[in-house]
């Protein structure tokens, strides 16, 4: 057996999101968007204070319920503001009232899930990278899903938090190929 993806460190809560949840094909459309919800507000810091973070997040959001955060307003962002269980940074709590709107219209079109599984045919990208090193932070592909998010209404969706995003959510295999999961995950792919 090979050893994990070097990003994964040693301690738990990284090791088991590693092991249980990182490149694992996501289908539900809520838990995609929840994830790019999640990502975006990782921008400029470690992946790690998002996972110790992530029960507050969910608290604090309405369970990720885009119907309920589509309709906050001023008295959510300052009562976000204020809460030390997440991240307080007003234009990424202002952005996430902003993406579930945006969601919302995506889902009722052509479902979330469908709007991004679409652009891989419904299957992952296998990719083969022997070292950390290898995997890109962006590609084109990356870099076209959210121009087109960005022209849907979502904000803090660049192609580095894109690309992040669809490793997470297993639409891009980028555990490296000596790492157990690859096949694993590889395996978990609907057909």
């Amino acid at each position: 057996m090979g050893e994990r993806c070097g990003w994964a460190g040693p301690e738990p809560i990284y090791v088991d999101y590693h092991d249980t949840e990182w490149g694992v094909p996501e289908y539900d459309p809520r838990a995609l968007w929840e994830k790019l919800i999640l990502d975006g507000f990782q921008a400029g810091l470690s992946w790690i204070t998002i996972l110790k973070k992530r029960d507050n997040f969910r608290h604090a959001f309405a369970g990720f319920d885009p119907e309920i955060i589509a309709e906050w307003g001023t008295a959510e962002v300052d009562r976000l503001v204020a809460d030390p269980g997440i991240i307080r940074h007003r234009g990424k709590i202002e952005a996430t009232i902003k993406n579930a709107r945006a969601y919302l219209e995506v889902n009722a079109t052509t479902g979330f899930d469908q709007f991004l599984w679409n652009y891989f045919d419904g299957v992952p990208l296998q990719n083969r990278w022997s070292c950390d090193a290898d995997v890109p932070a962006f590609t084109p592909l990356s870099t076209q899903i959210s121009k087109d998010l960005k022209g849907a209404g979502f904000t803090f969706c660049g192609p580095t938090i894109v690309y992040a995003w669809l490793e997470a959510c297993g639409l891009i295999n980028d555990h490296l190929i000596g790492c157990p999961r690859h096949a694993a995950c590889a395996a978990l792919a609907k057909r």
